[in-house]
C-alpha cells in the first residue's frame, strides 16, 4: 500500500526527468549499474539511458548489456519493468580513445542528450601516472569536448572522489586551485617514456600519496574551467560501501576498498593492518551517493541562474554519523563471526594496529611465514605455490591504503547534508540521502557481509552452518597453534634469563604433557 501510495504521489525529481535522454559513462561499474538501475526504476519516465561501453573478453556491448540486465540487483526492474532494458542504448567506446572512440552516428544521438554522469575512472591506486592521467584526466577531458556538441545540455555531474585533495586538511565543498596545468600534464605524460614517468612520478605528484588521487584532482579542474560554457557541477563520494537499501540491501559487486578488506580478513589471510583506530572514517552507501547524484543534476536543471563558482557536494557520513575505525573493526568482527565466509585459510580474529614497529612484527609472523610454509608445503606435494604471491600483493595493497589509514580529515558537507532540505518529502523517501540511521549499524553490516558473501563472492547463504562448524574447528587449532608459540618463545626466552626461567621452572610441573618440556 506504501508503494502504491507513492507512486500515486508526484515526485518533482522524477518527473524531472520525464522524456529526457542521459549519457553515462563508466555505467558498467560499481556505482553505473546503480545508476542506470535507479534512474530507470525511480525514473521510469527517463527517455533514453545512452552508455559508453567496450568490447570486453570476447563479449559485445550488447551482450555485456544482457549479462548485466540478469544480475541480481536489477530483479525488481525486470518484474516491474520487463521492457526497461530496451532504453538502454549502448555506444561502443572508451573514454580512452580520441573522441571516445565514437562514430558520427553515435554522436549525433549525442546531440540530444539532457544529463551526463561522467564517472568512467581507473580506480588503481598503484596505477602508473600516463594510465592513470590518460583515464582520469585526459578522459575527462575527451568527454567534455563531445559533450560541448549537445544542443541543451541541462547537467554534466562529474564524478570525483573525496580524496583528491588528500594534502589539505579541512576539505571544503569548492574547487581548490592545482599547481598544474592538466592539459600541460597530459601532453608531458604523452611526449615523456614510461621508463623516464615512473622515475619522475613520485615528484610529480608530490604531495599526493598516489597517482590516482593526483589525476581525479586535475581533472576537477578541467571540469571547473567549463564554468561559463557548460551546467558544470562535481559530486566527490567519499569510500563508497554496499547499498543500504537499493537496489539490495548489501549489494555490493567490486571488492575495490573496504571491502577486500573485509574479504581477506574474513578468509583469515590479513591479519594486521596498519591503521589508527581512533581516527574517523569517511563512508557513503552507494544507494545514497547514487540518490544525492540523481538530485543534484535536478537541482543544477532548474537552477533559475547561473552559479558564480562550481557547485561540489562532499558525500560524506561524518556530519551525521560519525564513527571511528574501532568501533567499524568491532561491529564487523561480531557480524563476521556469526556469518563466516567459505574457504577460511584461517580464524579472521585480524586487528589493526597504529604502531607500525608493531604491525610489520605481526606482518611478519602472521603473514609472511604462515604464506612460505603453505607454499613449501605446496612444493613438496607438488602442486603450485601461490600464497607468498598473495601475500605480495596484499603487502603493497596494504602500504598504499597506509596513507589515508592513519590520516583523519575534515570534510566539510554542508551541500550535500541539506540536499533533503531541497526536495518534497515524497522525494525524501524516494532518493534518500543521509538517511545514515535507518538501520542499526550492527543490522547493517550484516547485510553488507551477507552481500558480499552471495553478490561478490558468489557463495550462497545455505552454506553458512557448514562454515559456522568450521569456523569453530579453527578456532581451537587457532588457540593451540598461537598459545603454543607464545609458549614456545617463553621457553626459549627462559633458557637465557634466570628470571624468566624461575617462572618456568614454577610452571613447568603443570605443563609436562606438552613435549620439550621436561
Amino acid at each position: 500500500v506504501a508503494l502504491f501510495n507513492m507512486a500515486e504521489e508526484s515526485s518533482p525529481v522524477a518527473d524531472w526527468y520525464r522524456g529526457k535522454s542521459v549519457f553515462i559513462t563508466g555505467a558498467t561499474g560499481y556505482m553505473g549499474k546503480v545508476m542506470v538501475e535507479k534512474l530507470l526504476y525511480s525514473c521510469s519516465g527517463v527517455k533514453k539511458i545512452y552508455i559508453l561501453i567496450r568490447n570486453k573478453r570476447g563479449r559485445t556491448p550488447q551482450q555485456r548489456i544482457q549479462d548485466m540486465w540478469q544480475l541480481p540487483m536489477f530483479e525488481r526492474l525486470r518484474n516491474s519493468q520487463p521492457k526497461a532494458i530496451n532504453k538502454i542504448i549502448t555506444l561502443c567506446g572508451d573514454v580512452s580513445t580520441e573522441g571516445l572512440g565514437l562514430t558520427q552516428t553515435d554522436i549525433d544521438l549525442l546531440v540530444d542528450v539532457d544529463v551526463v554522469f561522467h564517472m568512467a575512472a581507473t580506480l588503481k591506486l598503484e596505477a602508473k601516472l600516463k594510465d592513470a592521467v590518460e583515464q582520469n584526466t585526459a578522459g575527462t577531458a575527451r568527454v567534455i569536448d563531445v559533450c560541448k556538441k549537445i544542443k541543451n545540455l541541462k547537467a554534466f555531474i562529474h564524478f570525483s572522489t573525496a580524496f583528491c585533495s588528500a594534502d589539505i586538511d579541512v576539505f571544503e565543498e569548492r574547487v581548490y586551485e592545482n599547481k598544474d596545468n592538466p592539459r600541460n600534464v597530459i601532453c608531458v605524460t604523452n611526449w615523456l617514456s614510461s621508463d623516464i614517468l615512473d622515475v619522475a612520478t613520485p615528484s610529480i605528484i608530490a604531495p599526493h600519496p598516489n597517482t590516482y588521487t593526483y589525476s581525479k584532482r586535475l581533472a576537477e579542474t578541467l571540469v571547473a574551467e567549463q564554468l561559463d560554457t557548460m551546467p558544470v557541477c562535481i559530486v566527490r563520494p567519499s569510500i563508497v560501501i554496499p547499498a543500504v537499501d537499493e537496489p539490495l540491501p548489501g549489494w555490493v559487486d567490486s571488492l575495490n576498498g573496504p571491502i577486500g578488506l573485509l574479504v581477506g580478513a574474513g578468509k583469515g589471510v590479513i591479519r594486521s593492518m596498519h591503521c589508527k583506530g581512533e581516527n574517523r572514517g569517511q563512508f557513503i552507501p552507494v544507494d545514497f551517493a547514487i540518490n544525492a547524484s540523481i538530485i543534484i543534476a535536478y537541482l543544477v536543471g532548474t537552477a533559475k541562474e547561473k552559479p558564480k563558482e562550481v557547485p561540489v557536494y562532499n558525500m560524506t557520513q561524518d556530519a551525521v554519523l560519525p564513527i571511528r575505525y574501532k568501533e567499524i573493526l568491532d561491529i564487523g568482527r561480531s557480524g563476521m563471526y556469526a556469518n563466516p565466509f567459505e574457504m577460511q585459510v584461517w580464524y579472521p580474529d585480524g586487528d589493526i594496529r597504529s604502531s607500525k614497529f608493531i604491525h610489520n612484527l605481526y606482518s611478519i609472523f602472521f603473514h609472511w611465514l604462515p604464506a612460505i610454509l603453505i607454499d613449501l608445503l605446496m612444493f613438496i606435494c607438488g602442486q603450485k605455490r601461490f600464497m607468498l604471491r598473495i601475500q605480495k600483493k596484499i603487502y603493497d595493497g596494504l602500504e598504499l591504503l597506509e596513507f589515508f589509514s592513519i590520516r583523519e580529515w575534515i570534510f566539510k558537507s554542508d551541500k550535500f547534508i541539506g540536499l533533503s532540505d531541497l526536495i518534497t518529502e515524497v522525494d525524501r523517501r524516494k532518493f534518500p540521502t543521509t538517511d545514515f540511521m535507518k538501520y542499526p549499524l550492527e543490522e547493517y553490516f550484516v547485510n553488507a557481509l551477507l552481500g558480499t558473501r552471495q553478490y561478490c563472492l558468489k557463495e550462497d547463504l545455505s552454506s553458512l552452518p557448514r562454515c559456522r562448524r568450521k569456523q569453530k574447528v579453527m578456532y581451537v587449532l587457532h588457540i593451540f597453534c598461537v598459545y603454543g608459540f607464545y609458549f614456545y618463545i617463553f621457553y626459549l626466552l627462559s633458557c637465557y634469563f634466570t628470571p624468566i626461567k624461575r617462572i618456568f621452572d614454577g610452571a613447568k610441573s603443570g605443563l609436562s604433557f606438552i613435549p620439550g618440556v621436561n
